[in-house]
């Protein structure tokens, strides 16, 4: 049968605008559950259903497939249910559905496969996904009612402790899989029936703006990066126009040029620098005399007509692999460096071919802080790293 993925992405929403591809923790929000649907290397296709054209355009960065939902199915009253068989009436080749929330930013790739065995191989109708909660529920009394409230799932005089309690399974709204018969006849959860428990710090759901900050510590903590696990980074490469400058080049009377740098973006050098991470620097114009001015320290190639080359020299010169090199650049000629270096980051002005190779968008400019961003994005990494090598 044909199982497909289905991340539900409109382009209203009255929360937060455009959330479905704000930028979290450096990645469009709808990016990360497209990562987990591709690596999980379940679903005969994976598509977005959405009515805006920026959207659309981040889905197949991420290699999605784009179907434009109509606008009777986009309006604010619209429901899932009627966003799905609309999909299905324009693709009859599908048979099942997994419809993934775009505001599930900790999915994994090993979630999506447990549940495609249940649907696929123990021939269960639906499947949802749930969390497990500890929290004691009591009785609304509403505004100007003469009554008490009274407990719903506790005895009050003999309180459970968390541990002698197995507590209680919500619906987390991470995924819906159903079946093409079910989802005709007006269900998502129907049939024969099956929940699959994802764990608590997995279960992360994007509602209000309050929850952002929050959302962003947990998806660098419990997140999924990618198929091969994280390395601790030991070298950076910064692109010196557009990223450690703005780009601009002031030309004085006689003829000698200037560039400005943000000194946030020296202080994040300083730092990884004490950390034992060599930072280099890389340019394809002769800037060798702005360079001994700034004093940074750094080894630096510039008039690099190669700069791909040049970075596969230093981390051979180094004994790196790929996945210890991180790679900060913001122009075309960077994109192939970007696209081998195990981190990358582009400021949030770079050229769109920039932005597409890159792991990570800074919410700074270049010349004006990204650097530091993107030196405080490196650092959270690594006590990731540390994290799962502890355990």
């Amino acid at each position: 049968p044909h199982l497909a993925a289905l991340v539900l992405a409109r382009g209203g929403s009255k929360g937060i605008p455009l959330k479905n591809i704000k930028l979290l923790a450096g990645v469009p929000l709808i990016g990360w559950v497209l990562r987990a649907a591709t690596d999980a290397g379940v679903f005969h296709s994976i598509w977005v259903s959405t009515d805006h054209d920026e959207i659309e355009k981040v889905a197949k960065q991420f290699g999605a497939q784009v179907h434009r939902r109509s606008p009777e199915v986009s309006q604010d009253s619209s429901t899932s249910l009627e966003a799905i068989r609309e999909f299905l009436n324009h693709h009859h080749e599908v048979d099942i559905v997994g419809n993934i929330q775009a505001t599930s930013p900790c999915l994994h790739p090993s979630d999506l496969i447990k549940v495609a065995d249940l649907i696929q191989k123990e021939g269960f109708d639906s499947v949802f996904s749930v969390v497990r909660r500890h929290q004691f529920r009591w009785s609304e009394v509403k505004k100007g009612e003469n009554k008490m409230t009274e407990p719903q799932n506790l005895n009050p005089a003999k309180r459970y402790r968390r541990q002698d309690w197995p507590g209680e399974l919500y619906e987390n709204g991470s995924f819906y899989f159903a079946k093409r018969h079910l989802i005709e006849k007006g269900y998502l959860q129907g049939g024969k029936m099956a929940y699959y428990e994802m764990r608590a710090e997995h279960s992360v759901d994007i509602d209000i703006d309050i929850d952002w900050p929050i959302a962003e510590q947990r998806v660098l903590s419990f997140g999924y990066f990618g198929k091969e696990p994280l390395k601790e980074v030991k070298l950076l490469v910064c692109s010196i126009e557009g990223c450690l400058t703005n780009g601009r080049i002031y030309v004085t009377e006689d003829h000698k040029e200037m560039v400005s740098y943000d000194y946030r973006d020296i202080v994040g050098i300083d730092l990884l620098k004490k950390r034992g991470i060599q930072v280099r620097l890389i340019s394809e114009r002769d800037c060798s005399k702005t360079l001994s001015a700034m004093q940074l320290g750094c080894v630096a190639e510039v008039g690099a007509t190669n700069k791909l080359q040049v970075l596969k020299d230093w981390q051979e010169d180094m004994g790196l692999s790929w996945k210890e090199v991180a790679y900060l650049g913001n122009e075309e000629s960077d994109v192939e460096c970007l696209k081998q270096a195990g981190m990358s980051g582009v400021p949030a002005d770079a050229c769109a071919a920039a932005q597409k190779a890159a792991g990570y968008i800074c919410k700074s400019r270049g010349g004006c802080g990204a650097v530091r961003e993107f030196t405080e994005h490196i650092f959270l990494l690594l006590e990731k790293v540390n994290s799962a090598r502890k355990q």
